[in-house]
């Protein structure tokens, strides 16, 4: 098949350091091409991959320091891969809710992974307006505030069998991966460290959106002798920093749709702690 994939430009495909979707894009977008299928990515010019690159911006948004206008690459790429759906079979999109006026308009087929969350009420009148578009979630639980959408099935992410290996030692150390934001819970994982008297090591990006909220909330709580804040960890980071570890700490507090790093955490052979919340039951058994 001619599969197009259209991949948010915010991080490069796959991530220099934090990034889920853009993780996700890609694993799809290999193991498509090791199948033999004929795949486009529509992406960040610095994105590596073994399909053929459209790249929309020269280097993935968050990192550049010549783009302010978010917008304008992601309404060219918009352009360019719904204009050119003739080139294609189908069109996998990545980009939430975004292209639906297009995919509803073009003679192509349109899949839409969703991957963010969709309890937000501004949400329900847009998925009203287009509850005949194909989809797919990524858990059970982040259907349920759309239960009548056209969903196609539930795929939970996966990873390379070869990207991370068990640790056979079980670590002194607890961890945190992912990024800092209230709903993440880290001023949480924090005192819980503090209480069970154990260090606390933090893997975490701070988008500019949550950079009162760090200053404000987080940065306090790292001057203890328990918490040491690591920063964002790359791929090749990432097998020691979790697998190294006695269990990684998500105590988030919002419906989850799915949490990359719990299958990250248990690749590594690392337990994951973490409340019911959202995917979090389908994807750890209690105990």
């Amino acid at each position: 098949m001619k599969i197009a994939q259209v991949a948010p430009l915010w991080e490069s495909v796959p991530p220099v350091l934090y990034g889920g979707t853009e993780r996700v894009v890609s694993f799809i977008t290999e193991e498509l091409v090791r199948q033999g299928h004929e795949v486009t990515l529509f992406a960040s010019g610095d994105s590596i991959t073994s399909a053929r690159l459209v790249p929309m911006c020269p280097e993935a948004l968050r990192l550049s320091k010549v783009i302010t206008n978010y917008d304008a690459p992601l309404i060219t790429m918009l352009e360019k891969a719904f204009s050119s759906a003739g080139e294609f079979d189908i069109i996998h999109s990545h980009l939430e809710c975004l292209p639906f006026p297009l995919a509803r308009r073009g003679r192509i087929p349109v899949l839409t992974t969703l991957h963010a969350r969709l309890d937000l009420p501004e949400l329900l009148p847009v998925f009203r307006n287009f509850a005949d578009l194909p989809v797919v979630s990524i858990s059970n639980a982040q259907r349920e505030p759309i239960l009548w959408a056209n969903w196609q099935a539930t795929i939970h992410h996966g990873l390379p069998k070869d990207l991370y290996a068990p640790h056979a030692n079980q670590g002194k150390y607890l961890v945190f991966l992912g990024r800092v934001a209230p709903e993440k819970g880290l001023d949480q994982a924090i005192e819980i460290a503090k209480r069970v008297d154990m260090p606390l090591r933090i893997g975490a990006k701070i988008d500019p959106t949550n950079a009162e909220y760090y200053r404000a909330v987080i940065e306090p709580l790292l001057d203890h002798p328990l918490i040491e804040f690591v920063g964002e960890v790359t791929d090749l980071e990432k097998d020691d920093f979790l697998g190294d570890a006695y269990a990684m700490l998500a105590p988030y507090d919002w419906p989850e749709p799915f949490g990359l790093v719990f299958i990250e955490s248990l690749a590594c052979s690392t337990p994951a702690i973490a409340y019911r919340r959202g995917s979090i039951p389908e994807i750890i058994d209690h105990g």
